[in-house]
């Protein structure tokens, strides 16, 4: 399944407003709920900030925590790659609550990610979830050395579960730029795992109740491309 999401200036200029600060210990679990495109305006805005280098840092503080023990109200998912160089909070300049992560290496996803986005969705109510990988990544570039050997490891599970991908399988090892678009074709897969994940994403995916969009980091500048 093919999906083309693009973010216009009035994405940005939705997320310049609606993305203010707000006391939190104040905010009601209606206005935490906010829709899908409002919820990537936030995080595109807070990417701006952040690869602009005037993060805000929002509600990252004891008091907010304390709060947050009344329950969380995170407005988007994002399953990323465990890559130290890509903590979700940070680049897109989210507080504690804003956002629920689910990292593992190559932002693969299995049985316990879907469970842990279904549950994100289904009782914090999340409408949006983002699969955001990263250049350089350390799992597609082992996938793209050692594709065609075996690994007396754990990591040769990632390996085989990249190689498995159909999306990976349709590139032409040969192309110059293989790991990118091997980056990229593990980001549509996980995107495509998504849209199709029965009983729950699915149907709520088909309608428009949620949207789920792949993206790439990118280590240079700091800048959170949308792909998918």
């Amino acid at each position: 399944m093919s999906i083309s999401i693009k973010y216009p200036l009035w994405i940005l200029l939705i997320g310049v407003w609606s993305c203010k600060p707000v006391p939190k210990p104040t905010i009601s679990s209606a206005e935490a709920h906010i829709s899908p495109e409002k919820a990537l305006a936030c995080l595109l805005a807070g990417n701006e900030r952040y690869m602009n280098d005037h993060p805000i840092h929002p509600d990252q503080t004891l008091s907010r925590i304390r709060d947050l023990k009344k329950g969380q109200h995170p407005f988007a998912v994002v399953v990323s790659c465990s890559d130290s160089r890509v903590p979700p909070e940070l680049i897109f300049d989210q507080g504690l609550g804003d956002i629920f992560v689910i990292r593992t290496a190559g932002n693969i996803i299995g049985e316990y990610e879907l469970g842990s986005i279904e549950y994100a969705v289904e009782h914090l109510k999340a409408h949006l979830i983002v699969v955001l990988g990263h250049d350089s990544c350390g799992a597609v570039s082992a996938f793209v050395e050692h594709k065609h050997d075996k690994l007396d490891s754990h990591i040769q599970a990632i390996i085989d579960y990249i190689k498995a991908e159909p999306e990976e399988v349709e590139i032409n090892e040969q192309r110059p730029n293989y790991l990118d678009l091997a980056v990229r074709a593990n980001i549509r897969h996980g995107v495509n795992i998504l849209v199709s994940s029965e009983p729950t994403l699915r149907g709520l995916f088909e309608k428009a109740e949620i949207s789920i969009v792949g993206a790439i980091y990118h280590l240079e500048n700091g800048k959170v491309e949308i792909i998918q």
